[in-house]
């Protein structure tokens, strides 16, 4: 169900039924030669999609800008600020508890999101607190993960552009995929990155972080349904504990 769609006259009662609402969260950024800049949106949104449909909760319209501060430069990235996502994101949750939800599901398909979301979410549990919030970013699936890659990761918290968010792709929207453009680019990544301000230009040229010619659909399905099972599981548990009062 997306909301955007409903009418104000019958909408109400289907916000009572479901309970839950899922903002896609993504970002603006390049993804090297074979990916589109909005990648990390296309994810968000069809993960979306899929989770609502297990859920029976409603969709929000994607949020498709993201902090993207480390690939700024890059040619059509486009840059918020934290303290933007976190208002903006705190608004909506508020307003959705207004309008009587009470499980809000931040789904999100890029990492440099995860301070705003978390901090959002934390603000918003000192301002409605009987509103449940989750900021999902690909739970559960660090095992699977690992059983299915064939290549190293080149950091331990950083995928982009790679095998791993490429097959997500392949899988997800394999038709705004160009394998043949496909490159293997493994940067050294020092740790002094992860200690500082660290613009990502100065350690890749491609904004790819590993080899994507190794991504198959077939990984990404793996991967995804793993993290759709979880995500689900832990929106359908929710919804049972905040089941209205008859």
């Amino acid at each position: 169900m997306q909301l955007q769609y409903e009418n104000s006259f019958d909408v109400k009662e289907k916000i009572a039924r479901a309970q839950a609402a899922i903002l896609p969260i993504g970002a603006v950024e390049a993804h090297g030669p074979h990916l589109p800049l909005g990648t990390d949106n296309l994810l968000a949104e069809r993960l979306a999609a899929t989770l609502a449909e297990r859920t029976g909760s409603f969709v929000l319209p994607t949020l498709p800008y993201g902090q993207v501060w480390s690939l700024r430069n890059f040619p059509g990235s486009i840059n918020v600020s934290n303290e933007a996502l976190i208002a903006l994101l705190s608004d909506i949750g508020e307003s959705l508890f207004r309008q009587g939800f009470r499980i809000f599901v931040m789904l999100n398909g890029h990492l440099g999101n995860a301070t705003a979301l978390k901090e959002a979410a934390r603000k918003l549990a000192e301002q409605v607190p009987e509103l449940k919030v989750y900021y999902f970013f690909y739970p559960g699936v660090k095992e699977i993960t690992a059983q299915v890659r064939e290549s190293s990761s080149s950091h331990a918290s950083y995928f982009h552009a790679c095998e791993i968010e490429t097959s997500y792709m392949l899988y997800m929207a394999g038709e705004h995929v160009d394998m043949s453009r496909a490159i293997c680019d493994i940067p050294d990544i020092g740790v002094e990155a992860d200690c500082t301000p660290t613009p990502w230009e100065t350690f890749t040229s491609t904004a790819v972080l590993g080899d994507a010619t190794l991504a198959t659909s077939e990984k990404g399905r793996a991967i995804l349904e793993t993290s759709l099972d979880v995500m689900t599981h832990i929106v359908n548990d929710a919804k049972k504990r905040h089941q209205p009062t008859p």
